[in-house]
């Protein structure tokens, strides 16, 4: 939804390092790289441009490839955008359900839910930090992202809402649109499997994003999701995180 930065950059250059690295040791390697083109950024920012979304999101996804061929980035075998896989991710909520692991609101919303999988919080070590456990299911997080300590139930299709505008699709629930989080798990889904060697990222992703994933993949179908997961570090410009919500970043 905007230029990429330079705290962005660091996790595209560290992962091709890792890339690159990887097949020099001999490693057969299938990199994939996502692209989130639907989400609550996204869509603000589209409507408020008076742009479809697409057309939208297309302009910043040339301007974040543009960046990575200036830093010599290799090209992933493949990137999938979400969009593309919102059946996947459908197909995705129906087996949670079925399985006991979502549950559907009254506003067409389906929410994940955290207590039936015991494993939560094993990523981001929650069980030796102070929590606040206070939002319970009629108080969910409907935000693609939330507080850092806040564990809620947390949405993977969330019900049209006015400010989505044209941004809606049909489901079984209703008109609405995917969580952040149920994306990137449809994605490796489709593109991977059920079971990866290294997932990337940088390490502000790990919770919630990285630990909802595992949950509602694993959940899903089973097993194991990941095997390592590897997160660089943020750049940080005085003292804080370089990041567009704080407006403190410099682009290539």
């Amino acid at each position: 939804y905007s230029d990429v930065h330079l705290g962005n950059c660091r996790t595209f250059t560290s992962f091709d390092v890792i890339y690159r690295y990887l097949m020099y040791l001999g490693y057969k390697v299938r990199y994939v790289r996502n692209i989130t083109d639907v989400d609550d950024k996204t869509i603000r920012d589209s409507v408020a441009a008076g742009m479809k979304l697409g057309d939208f999101t297309d302009q910043w996804r040339d301007k974040f490839h543009a960046d990575c061929e200036e830093l010599n980035c290799l090209k992933p075998h493949i990137e999938p955008s979400a969009v593309e896989h919102v059946p996947e991710q459908i197909a995705m909520i129906e087996e949670l359900i079925e399985k006991g692991h979502a549950y559907a609101s009254d506003d067409g919303s389906v929410y994940f839910k955290i207590s039936s999988f015991p494993d939560y919080g094993r990523l981001s070590r929650l069980d030796t930090r102070e929590l606040d456990l206070g939002k319970t299911q009629n108080e969910r997080a409907n935000s693609d992202e939330y507080e850092k300590d806040n564990v809620a139930d947390f949405v993977l299709w969330k019900g049209r809402r006015a400010e989505d505008g044209a941004n809606y699709w049909g489901s079984p629930w209703g008109e609405g649109r995917p969580g952040w989080h149920l994306e990137c798990s449809a994605m490796i889904r489709a593109h991977l499997g059920e079971t990866i060697d290294i997932h990337g990222g940088g390490r502000d992703l790990i919770f919630p994003h990285h630990e909802n994933e595992i949950a509602q993949s694993r959940c899903a179908h089973g097993g194991d999701y990941v095997r390592y997961w590897m997160h660089n570090a943020y750049i940080d410009i005085d003292g804080e995180k370089m990041s567009k919500s704080l407006g403190n970043f410099f682009t290539i």
